[in-house]
């Protein structure tokens, strides 16, 4: 496994990091999920990320059972705060109650007395950057959170958010969480080189769309879908990305990767761990077998040549 900065900050993280979104907690059994956690630790995965709302909590506590067994020291763990944990106004949102009390209940389901990296989990239209990012400095001040992450923001939200904390002289912003595969690189335009500047560096989620770079899809028909079907969430996660357009053109991305001797998977991580902004790849797995192989994408470095080929590849199938 290689290892590499997050943002401008000296902590450092796998390049592939391990999530719990739509895995742990429920669909995977808590056993098995334990056992995935333990080979991604032995694999030298070091990052770890939840959310509060994945699964109600329950992901947390998973990965904070599965992970205590291991010197604290050894381990990094991101988790988030932003979506509904009830119904009544104060439990959702970017306030500085519901982030304070939040960040409460998560380090108790993790059992820890830190979260490394803590992300304001997409935007709230409802509450001030100010109040935002003050809270969340305060918990870096209280020693409850080392690193504060930000996620799924538009580069103009992005921007405020910087500036806010930079006026204030407040820590600055580490990490930024956004959606980046092969199929969608928008952040490429604006967002990676605003980071690049502020020393923010991204930890990309559905790397590889959500099991469709892996090949394992075949066809477009939902009853392939890898998700229970009470599990809406998941099955729209799926769906997004479970279209004719896409699985023809992981068909063809298959190929390609043959032709480098490389799996499909490894083919879309190492894609987007070529950029040097990119600090990690969050990957799920829901068995010790998906992330070994995962991991071998750790460290490959295709030529420039063979990413070109994937890039004028990507080009020529953009109407398919």
């Amino acid at each position: 496994m290689k290892y590499r900065r997050l943002g401008a900050s000296g902590l450092k993280v796998s390049e592939i990091s391990l999530g719990s979104w739509l895995t742990y907690g429920g669909y995977v059994h808590d056993r098995q999920a334990e056992a995935t956690l333990d080979k991604a630790y032995e694999l030298g995965i070091n990052f770890f990320d939840t959310a509060n709302v994945y699964r109600a909590g329950e992901a947390e506590k998973v990965v904070g059972r599965a992970l205590a067994k291991y010197p604290r020291s050894t381990c990094v763990l991101a988790t988030k705060v932003r979506g509904p944990m009830g119904d009544r106004p104060n439990q959702e949102g970017l306030s500085r109650k519901h982030i304070m009390e939040q960040c409460e209940a998560s380090l108790r389901r993790l059992g820890t007395d830190y979260i490394d990296v803590y992300y304001c989990h997409y935007p709230d239209d409802d509450t001030s950057l100010e109040e935002t990012m003050r809270a969340m400095n305060d918990l870096v001040q209280q020693g409850k959170v080392l690193y504060i992450g930000v996620s799924n923001m538009n580069i103009q939200r992005l921007n405020e958010a910087i500036e806010v904390t930079t006026r204030n002289g407040w820590h600055p912003i580490v990490a930024n969480q956004p959606l980046y595969n092969l199929f969608a690189d928008e952040i490429e335009k604006e967002i990676i080189p605003a980071c690049r500047r502020n020393g923010i560096g991204q930890v990309v989620y559905s790397p590889l769309a959500q099991g469709v770079l892996t090949g394992k899809y075949n066809t477009v028909d939902p009853a392939g879908l890898q998700c229970r079907a009470s599990d809406e969430e998941g099955s729209q996660a799926v769906r997004h990305w479970l279209k004719e357009s896409y699985v023809e053109k992981a068909r063809r991305l298959q190929a390609l990767a043959d032709s480098f001797g490389v799996a499909l998977s490894q083919l879309a991580l190492a894609w987007v761990l070529r950029q040097d902004n990119v600090s990690s790849a969050i990957v799920g797995a829901s068995r010790p077998e998906q992330v070994e192989e995962n991991c071998r994408a750790s460290g490959i470095r295709l030529e420039a040549d063979a990413w070109e080929l994937v890039r004028q590849a990507l080009l020529e199938w953009s109407e398919v």
